[in-house]
């Protein structure tokens, strides 16, 4: 089964456990506040990345990501930004599946108006009481539809 890694808020940080989490998929999307470049090669170690800019991002090379993107995968339109509340279209009239974003550093995944919204939670730095999350998507057929099914990831640090 294809499974996408979905990972946020790394700050610098990317902790071994957070790469263990994420073994084995396929691709990864990271939703912005990298922190620093070297986090996105290491999880390039594991599959093809594709990264937004957060608002930490702010120097080259990071500050070049672009702050939203979408992609094709597994018969599912993904978007990705950083900040939910700047999205600025309507994912249900694009097609979209699913919504992955950040900031918040709070895991979450809410289905709206069809349109799941996503939140891997955060894995670098713990704020607060807040765990260290990751999350992994992976794809259930309902008929010739398909479904987004996601799992969030706690991580023990």
């Amino acid at each position: 089964m294809l499974e996408l890694g979905l990972i946020s808020d790394t700050h610098g940080l990317l902790r071994p456990e957070a790469l263990a989490a994420l073994a084995g998929c396929d691709r990864i999307l990271h939703a912005g506040d990298v922190g620093g470049p070297d986090i996105l090669e290491l999880l390039r170690r594991i599959a093809p990345v594709t990264a937004v800019r957060g608002n930490v991002d702010m120097d080259p090379p990071l500050s070049r990501l672009p702050p939203s993107a979408t992609i094709e995968w597994n018969g599912l339109r993904i978007h990705m930004l950083h900040i939910r509340e700047e999205l600025k279209l309507d994912p249900l009239a694009r097609g979209f599946a699913a919504v992955v974003f950040g900031h918040t550093h709070r895991p979450l995944a809410e289905v709206k108006q069809g349109v799941l919204y996503l939140n891997p939670g955060s894995a670098g730095p713990r704020r607060f009481d807040l765990p260290v999350t990751v999350a992994r998507l992976s794809v259930e057929r309902s008929g010739e539809r398909p479904v987004p099914v996601v799992r969030h990831i706690e991580l023990a640090v």
